[in-house]
């Protein structure tokens, strides 16, 4: 494998991960008020999220400074043509760290149940055009000679990207629901699994829809690996169908492994659908980025490639500790589990106080 094709591969993990880890974040925030009736009820449901949701927004920047840094033309197509989408989800991600940071500020109801709301605002909105942005890169843009973008804001709002946007939304919901599933107790988790059953099946909709389209598209296209990519469509919709099975079954860790695969293979599909582009041309095939035209030098590569391999282990091991440590659920009268109540008084967050962002 080429340097090139190493770096695309760890580029779409990097998108596989974060997909898998935000989801559900964006998923718990879209739905506080669905399946949190009080203010007590969504405080507890953002402390399900509240020790690991700012490291999983790690895996975007890395991925971001990936891009930046191996194909950096490609960076500077994708900020520049979409700039004024990006920019939307910039802002939703800052607003949605205030909205949980700000939360507790005030004990008024009222000032918490604002804040609930523009938390769930500001998380379905990058949930949606995250969903867009990749449809419209695998589905390809007007690009010019020179790698510039030659579209507007609005040409990225095409059936095929919007239908993308629609399936990132309720597959990330559907996504924070089994996790609130399996991170709660009582009452909470009734009302998460009945949102499963209830969000699943549009979810599952959505993306086969989405995954035959691209696949219709990608037929003749001068692109794409069409085999592996629908085997990986395949693999998308079963463990999709898995996870709502295993949560009729009353198994959430199953169902959680289920929904985490299928985003995994649905990102893994996209990817594969797309390579060796990176972002494809509708202008002339010729204009199209590539993982050669778009990429940095052999020694930038190569530098880099250590790196990865000498810092990355470690990162994954701290995460996987992390989620070891905060895996006990947290129960609907408030108490919590051993783990959780060693880290502080009435089981605060680590670096919080009994009024913190997350309590």
């Amino acid at each position: 494998m080429s340097l090139q094709n190493l770096w695309f591969t760890l580029i779409a993990v990097l998108w596989c991960g974060y997909f898998v880890l935000e989801g559900f974040d964006f998923g718990v925030g879209v739905l506080l008020h669905a399946i949190g009736r009080d203010e007590r009820e969504r405080g507890l449901l953002l402390r399900t999220i509240g020790p690991v949701w700012d490291g999983n927004e790690v895996w975007l920047l890395v991925a971001g400074g990936a891009t930046f840094a191996a194909f950096p033309q490609w960076y500077a197509t994708l900020f520049s043509g979409f700039y004024l989408a990006l920019l939307l989800i910039l802002v939703a991600l800052i607003v949605r760290v205030l909205a949980i940071e700000y939360r507790n500020k005030e004990s008024d109801p009222v000032w918490r149940k604002r804040w609930d709301l523009v938390h769930s605002v500001s998380a379905a909105v990058p949930a949606l055009l995250w969903g867009v942005a990749f449809g419209n890169i695998v589905r390809g843009v007007p690009i010019d000679a020179a790698h510039n973008y030659t579209g507007s804001f609005f040409t990225l709002l095409n059936p095929y990207a919007l239908l993308g946007g629609l399936t990132t939304l309720t597959v990330f919901t559907l996504h924070g629901a089994v996790f609130l599933a399996l991170k709660t107790t009582g009452e909470l988790r009734d009302r998460a699994r009945k949102t499963v059953l209830l969000v699943g099946p549009g979810a599952a909709i959505f993306a086969v829809g989405f995954l035959t389209w691209t696949l219709v598209d990608l037929d003749g296209a001068s692109h794409g690996h069409i085999a592996a990519s629908a085997v990986a469509a395949v693999l998308a919709a079963l463990t999709l169908v898995g996870g709502l099975l295993a949560t009729w079954k009353d198994r959430d860790g199953w169902a959680f492994a289920g929904t985490a695969a299928a985003i995994v293979a649905t990102t893994a599909a996209l990817f594969l659908a797309l390579h060796p582009a990176v972002m494809p041309s509708t202008t002339s095939a010729a204009y199209s980025l590539t993982v050669t035209n778009a990429s940095s030098s052999h020694y930038t590569l190569t530098v880099m490639s250590w790196v990865a391999l000498a810092f990355t282990p470690l990162v994954l091991l701290y995460q996987a500790w992390t989620y070891w440590v905060f895996r006990a659920r947290v129960t609907g009268d408030g108490s919590v589990s051993v783990l959780a109540r060693r880290s502080g008084p009435e089981g605060e967050l680590p670096g919080h106080t009994h009024e913190g962002s997350a309590a």
